[in-house]
């Protein structure tokens, strides 16, 4: 795994953002790549289709799509969030402005297309289908997700459909895109593909909590950041529609602009045992994944660091 990393991080870095001009837009575009992060997608991707066909390096510049169109989301989230901190460093339209965080984000996108269409003519309309098919999904997620800001009566099943489209199904067309290029059957790229949306959901709540409780220099993010914002995260969800919360009171807390908004509203999410609620669910997700994965053909060996990979998001502090 560690030389297709390798490989994904050289195709990357091959498209010299660095040098290229103007310098005002792909400078913001070299230093949100050089921030690293996870690289949890692209490994997908190459490990699919290593899955399939025993060589991932052959998915390497779709990998580098993914990773490219995953940065590119996270750039326009983190202005519609507005976002002071990526990775424990400022956000693009922090450190520049509001229209080079824009821009930059756009050019990313073209880079995507660039590097996905890097593969033999006979995988290409079906890579572009899922491709498109994702970002559409991904937009629509975020909508709901913009929609539920002025909600105060947002339910889990539509939380999770919100996360499902605005994260899960990432993950999702990642393992999908390197299942075809690995030439995957229909059928084992249908269930790789259910283990990438179960494992997505699992892994955006375990965001949601490491946003309330986790330790700030290791999430790399600001802590409390979705509380804050009045995120309709599965925490504040499950509070507002508990029977131990005094709603009205609850309700007053969001309209906080000082620094004692998270801690008061920690004592709601308490009271409504709103962490365990959410890691139960985020362990009947994680299950789900799994239940999959064990349906998918392949060797043993290689479905095992879908596992391991899985076990580590489910647990993860980062």
């Amino acid at each position: 795994m560690d030389s297709l990393n390798n490989k994904i991080n050289t195709s990357i870095k091959s498209l010299n953002f660095e040098t290229l001009q103007p310098s005002e837009l792909y400078a913001p575009v070299d230093y949100i790549l050089s921030l690293g992060g996870k690289r949890i997608r692209p490994i997908l991707v190459t490990m699919a289709c290593k899955l399939f066909c025993g060589d991932g390096s052959k998915a390497i510049p779709q990998a580098a799509a993914i990773e490219l169109f995953h940065n590119f989301t996270l750039i326009h989230d983190d202005i519609m969030d507005e976002a002071p901190t990526r990775r424990s460093k400022p956000t693009i339209h922090t450190k520049w402005d509001l229209n080079t965080g824009i821009l930059s984000g756009d050019v990313l996108m073209m880079k995507a297309y660039e590097r996905l269409a890097d593969c033999d003519s006979k995988y290409l309309a079906e890579v572009l289908r899922v491709f498109n098919s994702t970002g559409i999904l991904v937009c629509e997620g975020q909508q709901l997700d913009i929609n539920f800001e002025t909600r105060l009566d947002v339910t889990t099943d539509e939380y999770i459909e919100m996360i499902t489209l605005k994260t899960a199904v990432l993950l999702e067309g990642s393992l999908k895109v390197g299942a075809i290029i690995g030439d995957g059957s229909k059928d084992n790229i249908k269930l790789l593909g259910q283990f990438g949306v179960n494992l997505g959901i699992a892994f955006q709540l375990q965001d949601d909590i490491l946003d309330a409780y986790g330790d700030p220099d290791k999430f790399g993010k600001q802590v409390g950041g979705d509380i804050f914002a009045n995120k309709k995260t599965i925490l504040l969800i499950t509070a507002l529609n508990s029977k131990t919360t005094n709603k009205d009171e609850l309700l007053s807390l969001l309209e906080l602009k000082d620094g004692s908004k998270v801690e008061k509203i920690l004592e709601f999410y308490k009271k409504s045992n709103a962490k365990q609620i959410a890691i139960n669910l985020r362990d009947q997700y994680f299950s789900k994944a799994i239940n999959f994965l064990t349906q998918v053909e392949g060797s043993d060996q290689d479905k095992q660091f879908f596992i391991d990979m899985a076990n580590k998001l489910q647990v993860r502090e980062v």
